[in-house]
């Protein structure tokens, strides 16, 4: 079956743009959009897209607060929700990313990252560049009052899939977490199955947040 797409954007033609570049490939749909958030909390159920392109910045009802209400509404499968920004790192990915967006693409993304965003996070993956990372990390540990005690769920980990975790929150992709441990991919992709059950985490962006807030890094 073909991944279901909505895009919502208050700009017509980002809407077009994205709906015709995404509507030429074989295993991708876009099943409608939405040119503000509340009309996108209302469509979504009806709509049942798998992955959604959320804008940030919208009058009314913004892409935080309409994604927010979408991932707390109860329809499962919950869609995937990629934040679209014009800027590098907007003032709301951290919050977006805390309560369980995929991660972000910029506006001006070439077509075969707008396509690879889509099925990387069908796959559970987060859609975080390492610029970003690094931004993220920072702002993660301005947050960061105090240090606080570590979850009972860490002590579940190996020291393996610890360091996957380690290495999931610095950004790296599975290849990159390969090379750097010295294993398969497939087994990262073991130990990081294994890191979201015994976390109990949607995926690789709730990941990074989780060990940020929790001081893994």
């Amino acid at each position: 079956m073909p991944i279901k797409v909505m895009i919502v954007d208050d700009q017509v033609m980002v809407r077009q743009g994205f709906a015709a570049l995404l509507g030429a490939q074989d295993d991708i749909v876009v099943v409608g959009d939405a040119s503000d958030g509340a009309a996108a909390v209302e469509a979504v159920r009806s709509l049942q897209p798998d992955v959604i392109f959320m804008d940030v910045r919208m009058p009314e009802v913004d892409g935080l607060e309409a994604s927010r209400r979408i991932l707390a509404s109860g329809i499962d499968p919950k869609p995937r929700i990629i934040m679209l920004t014009t800027f590098d790192l907007d003032d709301y990915v951290y919050e977006a990313l805390r309560i369980g967006c995929s991660g972000f693409l910029l506006k001006d993304a070439p077509a075969e990252e707008l396509f690879r965003a889509v099925r990387l996070v069908v796959e559970g993956e987060a859609l975080l560049a390492p610029t970003v990372t690094r931004r993220l990390i920072e702002d993660a540990m301005s947050r960061r009052a105090q240090p606080r005690h570590e979850p009972r769920a860490l002590a579940s980990l190996t020291p393996r899939e610890r360091e996957t975790l380690e290495q999931i929150a610095t950004g790296r992709s599975n290849a990159e977490i390969a090379d750097t441990l010295y294993i398969s991919e497939e087994t990262v992709k073991t130990h990081v199955r294994r890191v979201l059950q015994k976390l109990a985490l949607r995926d690789r962006a709730q990941v990074v947040v989780y060990a940020y807030e929790n001081g893994v890094v």
